[in-house]
């Protein structure tokens, strides 16, 4: 009776190590494979790299894995990653199959793990990749890789690669990142987005960020792609779903200015966004407002959207739609926010969302989406940019 299990666990042994060896030898097919991981700017690096390696005429196979899951072909046509269940990152073997099939000469994939379980077995067993990227490290998802921001660092350095070379943004938390690449034999180089000037960035249809823009033209030129060169095709490329993008909306005499924010859903990278659109400061004329898509699973990141709309961005109204918006609002109350400053939409679709974000506009009025992307965020951006006049 013990026969027929013991032969199918034999089985099943014999099977994985098959596989493991099939998929070592179409990794060793690939000589050129790019890993990128950080909190955030992964979708659009991995994009950025790709178009810039693209630009030579060498064949490279692309993956992200940001708001919408794409493979990117050496065309630089796209596919949607369709998928049977919940994410799991053995999807990452039949990327790099498809990459094969494709005839890739390089291989640019975007690190699916989040759990620092998962961060060292997509590195060292189904990439190996021979250039790493770190974008940056934040405070998300801190409840997995934290708690605190300095743990982050240390998981997402588990995807450095063995013996090669890797390239990051981060400043602050880089000696945690060089002290991992040191033990794995890496050679780390940490870009400084001053690098890109204002006229470069503002050449890209959508708002782009000049540290992923360096991060992407450094592992190119160490590829040996020619920086004006590679530039150029990451200006004309096709960018994330997630992108920053504007939307210009003009009715009945008022004029209303979109920014979709919602992929930047931790609070430095949408303080940083709060920023670079130089809403610190009140403007004669013309409203701020924050409109944040809740969810009610993820108690931590409402907990960082109450302390953002009440103590970091000087908005005139703060607007809260999705769900869980109710906690969100009483944690923002009890941070200090001024309850005549709170619209709480719980509930509401988005396009009634959108309508009564429409009616706080006087005359003039810049409307950032922060929070979520995913639903209801989607759904909103799609709304906005529906009326749109114009877009950047």
């Amino acid at each position: 009776m013990l026969l027929v299990p013991s032969l199918l666990t034999l089985g099943l042994a014999v099977y994985g190590v098959v596989e493991v060896r099939r998929h070592e030898r179409q990794l060793a097919r690939i000589p050129v494979r790019v890993h990128v991981n950080g909190t955030r700017g992964k979708s659009s690096v991995t994009r950025l790299i790709a178009a810039g390696l693209r630009s030579t005429g060498r064949r490279v196979f692309a993956k992200t894995t940001g708001t919408m899951a794409r493979m990117i072909r050496p065309d630089g046509g796209e596919v949607d990653v369709y998928r049977v269940g919940r994410p799991n990152v053995i999807e990452q073997t039949r990327v790099v199959r498809r990459a094969v099939e494709a005839g890739a000469e390089a291989l640019v994939i975007e690190c699916m793990a989040v759990s620092p379980e998962l961060q060292p077995l997509t590195e060292l067993r189904l990439i190996r990749s021979t250039v790493g990227v770190i974008t940056n490290v934040r405070a998300d998802h801190l409840d997995e890789m934290g708690p605190t921001v300095d743990d982050v660092a240390e998981t997402l350095g588990q995807t450095l690669p063995v013996r090669g070379h890797a390239f990051t943004a981060e400043r602050e938390r880089a000696p945690i990142l060089e002290r991992i690449a040191r033990r794995r034999g890496t050679t780390l180089t940490v870009v400084d987005g001053a690098s890109v000037s204002a006229a470069e960035l503002a050449a890209f249809p959508y708002i782009e960020h000049a540290d992923n823009v360096a991060l992407a033209l450094a592992v190119c030129a160490h590829l040996g792609v020619e920086r004006a060169r590679a530039l150029a095709a990451m200006q004309l490329m096709t960018p994330d779903p997630g992108a920053l993008r504007r939307s210009i909306l003009s009715s009945n005499g008022r004029q209303l200015e979109f920014v979709n924010a919602f992929a930047a859903n931790d609070p430095d990278s949408t303080l940083r966004v709060w920023q670079r659109l130089g809403l610190e400061r009140a403007r004669p004329g013309l409203r701020r407002i924050v409109l944040a898509s809740c969810r009610a699973d993820r108690l931590q990141r409402s907990e960082q959207i109450a302390e953002l709309v009440a103590r970091r961005l000087d908005a005139e109204h703060v607007v809260l739609a999705g769900e869980g918006t109710r906690l969100v609002a009483l944690l923002a109350l009890q941070r200090g926010l001024d309850p005549e400053r709170l619209r709480d939409l719980g509930g509401m679709g988005a396009e009634r969302v959108v309508e009564r974000v429409l009616d706080l506009v006087e005359t003039r009025a810049v409307v950032v989406g922060i929070g979520n992307i995913v639903g209801l965020g989607e759904r909103i951006a799609l709304h906005f940019g529906l009326r749109a006049v114009g877009d950047d």
